[in-house]
C-alpha cells in the first residue's frame, strides 16, 4: 500500500545529481551523459545480474500500477530518462493501445533500446534533455521515469517539466532506489557501497557503479521528495516501498 510520510525536508535541500568535479548544473549533466554513453554497451547486462534481476519485478509491478491509464486506447505515454528501455517495454506490454514514447539523453543508450525493440513501429524513441523537452504543454496522460530521475542536475526542475506536459488528470510515476532501514539496511549498504561498484568496474571497466551507491545517498528521502512533489502542484503524492524499502515507487496527479 502506498505510505503517506510526514513532511522531512532538509535544512539544506539537495538540488540535483552531483558526480565527482561537476561544479554546476551543466557540467552535472554532462558527466552523467558521458558515463552513461561509456557503459550503454554493457548497461542491462550488469543491471540484471547486480540487481539479481528483482529490477525486472519492480518494472513489471510499476507498469501494472498504471493499467487503468495504459488500456485506454490512444493513451499518450512517456518513460522519462528510460535508458535501454526496459521500464518502456513492461509499458508496452501493460498497454498494448497506447502511444508510448521512450525519451533519454544518451544516444547510446536509445541505440540500445532501439535495437531490442523488434518492431519500431511499437515505440517512439526520442533524444532530449528532461528538463527540456520537446513537447507542448499537457502533452501526456501517464509519465514515468524508472532509476533516472536522481541522475538530473535538477529534481525541483524536473518535478516542474513533468506537470508541464502531463495533461489535467494525468499521472507520473518515479521508481527510484532507496535506503532501507535496520539489519537490511546495514547489508544493503555494504553490499551497495563495497560490492557493487567493484563488480561494476570489473565488468564495465567505468567508475559509474561507484557513482551509483553516491546519487542514491544523495537522492531526497522519501518524505522529502513527497514534499517536493507537492510543491511542484501535484495532488495525493505517495511512495510505495518495493522488497524492503530498497526501491520504491512515487505517485501524484495534476
Amino acid at each position: 500500500m502506498p505510505k503517506t510520510l510526514e513532511p522531512q525536508v532538509s535544512r539544506d535541500p539537495v538540488r540535483g545529481a552531483a558526480p565527482e568535479g561537476a561544479t554546476d548544473k551543466d557540467s552535472a549533466a554532462r558527466a552523467v551523459r558521458e558515463m552513461f554513453t561509456a557503459i550503454a554497451p554493457r548497461y542491462d547486462r550488469l543491471n540484471h545480474l547486480l540487481s539479481a534481476n528483482v529490477d525486472k519485478l519492480w518494472w513489471r509491478r510499476t507498469a501494472r500500477t498504471f493499467t487503468a491509464i495504459l488500456s485506454r486506447p490512444n493513451a499518450q505515454v512517456l518513460d522519462l530518462c528510460c535508458g535501454t528501455g526496459d521500464m518502456t517495454f513492461a509499458l508496452r506490454r501493460e498497454g498494448p493501445q497506447a502511444h508510448i514514447t521512450g525519451a533519454d539523453f544518451s544516444h547510446a543508450m536509445l541505440v540500445r533500446a532501439s535495437a531490442k525493440s523488434a518492431d519500431v513501429r511499437l515505440v517512439r524513441w526520442i533524444e532530449a534533455d528532461a528538463l527540456q523537452l520537446p513537447f507542448p504543454d499537457q502533452s501526456f496522460d501517464l509519465i514515468t521515469s524508472a532509476f533516472g530521475f536522481r541522475n538530473l542536475a535538477d529534481y525541483d526542475a524536473g518535478l516542474r517539466e513533468v506537470y508541464r506536459i502531463l495533461r489535467p488528470g494525468g499521472q507520473f510515476g518515479i521508481l527510484e532506489f532507496s535506503e532501507p532501514k535496520g539489519l537490511l539496511g546495514t547489508f544493503y549498504k555494504f553490499y551497495f557501497k563495497s560490492v557493487l561498484p567493484r563488480i561494476g568496474r570489473m565488468i564495465s571497466g567505468s567508475k559509474a557503479y561507484s557513482y551509483l551507491p553516491a546519487s542514491v545517498e544523495r537522492f531526497p528521502s522519501p518524505a522529502e521528495m513527497l514534499e517536493r512533489i507537492m510543491a511542484a502542484g501535484f495532488h495525493g503524492p505517495s511512495w510505495t516501498p518495493y522488497t524492503f524499502g530498497v526501491a520504491g515507487l512515487f505517485r501524484g496527479e495534476k
